[in-house]
């Protein structure tokens, strides 16, 4: 195991708990607070589930990096590794984006796509 990349996950899977549980308690929740945000759909429902889940996406990816640094630390081969991490980074993402904005915020359609072909990939010959 390298050592350095060690550090480095661990370091990115702390930045994104950070993140997101600092984000929440003082830039969500406060952001949420203000009566101007904009209203979609007709209220400010679909725009806060939508900061929300687009937010802690951002630590999905940060610990989805974690786990690739990781396996490239590891001295057998990544590939595979590396295309399923992917694919549980896009297959997270596709179930937060789907469940924060109740299928309204069609990027978990994308997500989930990309998921499923990523993990194909990682066992096709």
């Amino acid at each position: 195991m390298n050592t350095v990349l060690i550090i480095s996950s661990s370091l990115a899977f702390l930045i994104g708990v950070a993140h997101s549980v600092l984000g929440e308690k003082y830039i969500l929740q406060r952001l949420f607070r203000l009566s101007n945000l904009p209203q979609l759909l007709g209220s400010d429902w679909f725009t806060k589930r939508t900061l929300r889940f687009a937010w802690h996406l951002t630590t999905i990816a940060w610990w989805g990096y974690a786990g690739i640094l990781v396996s490239f630390s590891a001295s057998t081969s990544v590939r595979a590794s590396i295309l399923v991490i992917i694919s549980a980074v896009f297959l997270l993402s596709s179930i937060l984006s789907g469940m924060f904005s109740r299928g309204k915020h069609l990027a978990w359609i994308v997500f989930l796509i990309i998921a499923v072909c990523a993990f194909c990939a990682a066992f096709a010959a």
